[in-house]
């Protein structure tokens, strides 16, 4: 009897720990993290492109940053905007669900190239650093990047940015063109523009370089703003795919070159900036 207690008790612990081995095996598989851009701290872009899933077959997924009116911004819940109907477009030619998923600026990129997403929207312009990193698709929208200031403010032009400290979002052309061209100007950095205008509002910082049509969302949070006529330079958007992703960039150019003749693009507009 004691025999038989001692073989049923060595088999149970047989089993217990071959399902133990199977699983601390199981868990070596793990998803590759994107490394960060030269646009954003590492740990931003790592931890945000590691929060979106794998892009998959049945689903089209967009990387964005979705403080970006009337480009991408919530409504309630939901992420609407200019690029998310582009992207609508584009996932019914190819017959696919769209995925939105939204993250810090300088993460898409990262996400893009590491296959996490399928493409990057967000009022992305064109760059020569960027295009090391991923594939561009044709440019759908023209805008100004401007300069937004308190009413009372000394600052009336780009000309007069020196020794001023400006608000930009971290990884924009409003970013590298200062910092490349504007050497006497304190740039701060800022994941999100709401942040950029309370700081504004608050006289912690003089003035913000942003695309206008935001600009213009900017101005209504208060009456003390506005935006001065010379802007700071002409901008160019197009959407982002994994470098070599031939296929994929050639629908979504075939879907924005038939929006732009259709003018619908300029219709997205309109009806997201009402």
């Amino acid at each position: 009897m004691k025999k038989k207690l001692g073989l049923i008790l060595f088999l149970v612990l047989s089993l217990v720990l071959t399902a133990c081995g199977g699983a601390g095996n199981s868990s070596q598989s793990q998803e590759p993290v994107a490394s960060a851009s030269p646009s954003a701290p590492a740990s931003e872009a790592e931890a945000a492109s590691s929060e979106a899933p794998a892009a998959s077959g049945g689903e089209l997924i967009m990387a964005t940053e979705a403080g970006f009116a009337p480009y991408e911004y919530y409504s309630g819940s939901d992420i609407v905007g200019v690029d998310v109907d582009i992207a609508k477009e584009i996932a019914a030619e190819m017959g696919k669900t769209l995925k939105v998923v939204d993250m810090e600026f300088g993460a898409i990129i990262p996400t893009v190239d590491a296959g996490k997403a399928d493409f990057g929207a967000a009022g992305m312009s064109i760059t020569e650093e960027r295009k090391e990193q991923v594939d561009f698709t044709i440019e759908y929208a023209t805008s100004k990047q401007v300069i937004v200031v308190a009413k009372d403010s000394a600052i009336k032009g780009p000309a007069d940015l020196g020794g001023k400290t400006v608000g930009v979002q971290l990884g924009t052309t409003g970013d590298l063109v200062l910092a490349d061209e504007y050497p006497d100007v304190t740039l701060k950095q800022y994941n999100k523009f709401f942040d950029a205008t309370n700081d504004l509002i608050n006289k912690r910082i003089d003035a913000i370089v942003v695309d206008s049509l935001p600009a213009q969302e900017i101005v209504k949070t208060s009456e003390n703003l506005v935006i001065l006529d010379e802007e700071l330079l002409i901008d160019k958007y197009a959407f982002c795919v994994k470098k070599g992703n031939t296929e994929l960039l050639d629908t979504i150019n075939k879907v924005m070159q038939r929006l732009v003749d259709e003018g619908k693009i300029d219709e997205y507009t309109l009806s997201h900036s009402a």
